[in-house]
């Protein structure tokens, strides 16, 4: 389950065309996800890890970190829009689509959040910006404030030609081998696709009919039956892995990313 979803949360991201032409024009060449997929999914999910499992010296020094990376990224004078990897306002963005997502696979496995366990699950989400240059204070008051801050970002998405190709063929496994592409593209494309809300479907211009939203909710049924099998340990296990290998890597002066 989590594998399409980060995929599908990485197309939210690129939604805003400010993060979007920011990834696909990147030249941090290290960092870009078409070129090394499986070293941006490590570090991806190192830093999930770090925020939510870390403590404050973890978080220190993985923002360092990121931040030599994301000061490389800024617009030129020919970029379509300004953009600039240190904002705020787009680390605010990420946060809020990395939340959406973590809440969402919770809500598919556990069913829905309410009432006070919402509302601290939602604040425990803070971690997905703070570990950024995110100040504190701009993640939304509360849950129902987030549905607005939600409701108006994504009232304003927009995903052009070229981030359109960028990510399709991040979906397709266009980065990896030809058997590869031919052999699991489609399935992979298909529960990215599934896991995307449909504004940004919409955005994206693909087609979704009846019956691949019924394909798509058994595949989910069946991976939450999984999950919900799995004792808690097990469910964190990669993650506790990952914080361990970023602190071991800190600690022989190896590079996090």
């Amino acid at each position: 389950m989590g594998a399409t979803m980060s995929t599908a949360n990485v197309i939210m991201q690129l939604a805003n065309p400010a993060v979007g032409y920011g990834v696909t024009r990147s030249t941090v060449e290290n960092g870009r996800l078409d070129t090394h997929p499986i070293k941006r999914a490590r570090t991806t999910a190192s830093y999930l890890a770090v925020a939510v499992f870390g403590n404050a010296d973890d978080r220190r020094r993985y923002r360092k970190a990121v931040n030599r990376q994301h000061a490389q990224v800024r617009s030129t004078a020919d970029s379509p829009v300004p953009y600039n990897a240190m904002r705020s306002d787009l680390q605010l963005w990420v946060a809020a689509c990395l939340y959406f997502g973590w809440e969402d696979i919770y809500e598919r496995v556990h069913g829905p959040l309410t009432g006070e366990l919402r509302e601290r699950f939602y604040q425990q989400g803070m971690v997905c910006g703070t570990t950024l240059q995110m100040p504190a204070e701009m993640w939304p008051a509360d849950r129902d404030a987030f549905d607005v801050y939600w409701g108006e970002q994504v009232a304003n998405i927009d995903i052009s030609d070229e981030v359109r190709d960028f990510v399709l063929d991040i979906a397709n496994f266009g980065y990896a081998s030809e058997f590869v592409q031919r052999r699991f593209g489609p399935v992979k494309y298909r529960r990215t696709i599934g896991y995307l809300p449909p504004e940004f479907r919409d955005a994206l211009r693909v087609d979704w009919s009846d019956e691949d939203q019924r394909w798509f909710d058994d595949y989910v049924a069946r991976q939450a039956r999984k999950e919900r099998r799995k004792p808690l340990w097990l469910s964190q296990l990669s993650f506790k892995i990952l914080l361990w290998d970023t602190r071991r890597r800190n600690r022989f002066g190896r590079p996090l990313m």
